[in-house]
């Protein structure tokens, strides 16, 4: 579960003191400092509590909660923005004196500035609150049922329970993502991401996993990492006969069974695991689509783009020698972000490959197609824009 089951949180309401169960998708502490607010509450004023710490439990109309949320993201952006415009100046400024902006000291720091910004943006934002009944009803006008959404975001609740209102737009977005799918164009086909489980919205390295040539023996193959089953549904399409696939999170495992079976994709077997599948037979194919980035992730769902010290990644490498067939191949498939952004290099990623006694037969490279590869005005453009995405094969 990516909530914390045994946490409540109490507030002052009038001459009343009332309690109530405290979900948090960020298992984020129960606030504190808590104030009601409603629909006369200006965005003003609640931009001010939430940046001076305190949270705000709405007892407004649902939809003027919805546009009080847009109006702290803009203020929330002009704020940014003035960051943004600040480091330009310095920058430029740097440029000036012949100092690049891009070395070694600049970028690294510049990504955990921006990640930063990123954690203190979504705590603002979650500082407004919501009320649910029992059951996730939630008692506000023109309030839709979002009960349906709620249960499969964060399971059963029999008592009253409070959430961020971001929490809750993310239970919602999830379940329309569910519902209708993220289109793979290069296979034809849609997966149905459940929440808590990263969606596969960059799909560069599909094209790659479907253009590297197979082992000449390719029986079977392990997909370490399944996510929403992505990789092992390409496996499967390019006629691996048997895919023993892992995950350790596991609303992972049942999303992937869920896009299996919509497929009718009757050869994987699923395994919650730490990496490696136990009492299989050896692999003549491992295919793993680790995190890029090393960082630690500040939330559950960030476990799919940040590997703080790169450990799944090495832990990865180390184990896949013994677990290989005679002949077998591993592909990694890794983007070279932080290489760009000076958060690893490229000889460290090599001599993991020689630590774990595993050699390079080939490389296929593509680019990325993403909208903030495009977007000049982001501070990380110079290496977003320079990324590459790889399938290594290993052998």
């Amino acid at each position: 579960m990516l909530i914390k089951s045994n946490q409540y949180l109490q507030w002052q309401e009038g001459e009343s003191l009332h309690k109530a169960r405290w979900l948090s998708q960020s298992n984020h502490a129960p606030p504190k400092d808590i104030v009601i607010i409603d629909d006369t509450t200006t965005a003003n004023e609640a931009y001010r509590l939430a940046n001076a710490g305190t949270s705000m439990l709405w007892r407004g109309d649902y939809h003027n909660a919805r546009q009080l949320i847009q109006a702290l993201q803009r203020r929330i952006d002009r704020a940014e923005q003035r960051k943004i415009e600040k480091a330009a100046k310095k920058a430029a400024k740097a440029a000036a004196s012949s100092k690049s902006t891009t070395d070694s000291e600049d970028l690294p720091s510049l990504f955990h500035k921006n990640r930063l910004a990123q954690s203190q943006r979504s705590r603002l934002l979650g500082r407004l609150l919501l009320q649910f009944d029992a059951n996730y009803q939630l008692n506000l006008r023109r309030a839709p049922q979002v009960s349906e959404a709620c249960v499969a975001a964060f399971g059963e609740m029999n008592e009253s329970c409070v959430m961020a209102f971001r929490d809750l737009q993310g239970a919602l977005g999830a379940a329309q993502w569910r519902k209708k799918g993220v289109p793979v164009e290069a296979l034809g086909v849609s997966v149905h991401p459940h929440y808590g489980v990263f969606a596969p919205t960059r799909q560069e390295y599909v094209q790659l996993l479907l253009d590297a040539p197979l082992p000449d023996n390719h029986d079977i193959a392990y997909d370490i990492g399944i996510g929403t089953g992505l990789l092992a549904i390409v496996l499967a399409k390019r006629g691996i006969k048997q895919i023993i696939a892992t995950d350790l999170n596991p609303r992972a495992l049942e999303c992937a069974e869920d896009n299996l079976n919509r497929l009718g994709i009757s050869n994987v077997q699923l395994q919650q695991a730490d990496l490696y599948p136990t009492e299989v037979p050896a692999a003549n194919l491992i295919v793993c689509n680790p995190p890029w980035l090393p960082a630690k992730p500040s939330s559950p769902l960030e476990y799919a783009v940040y590997d703080a010290n790169s450990a799944m990644l090495r832990g990865f490498l180390m184990g896949a020698k013994q677990r290989l067939a005679k002949n077998g191949e591993v592909w990694l498939i890794l983007s070279d972000l932080a290489e760009h952004l000076k958060l690893r290099t490229r000889e460290e990623l090599l001599g993991w490959f020689e630590e774990a006694g595993l050699t390079v037969k080939y490389r296929l490279d593509t680019e990325p197609t993403h909208g903030k590869s495009q977007d000049t005005s982001d501070l990380l453009y110079a290496a977003r824009s320079a990324e590459v995405t790889s399938l290594w094969c290993l052998q």
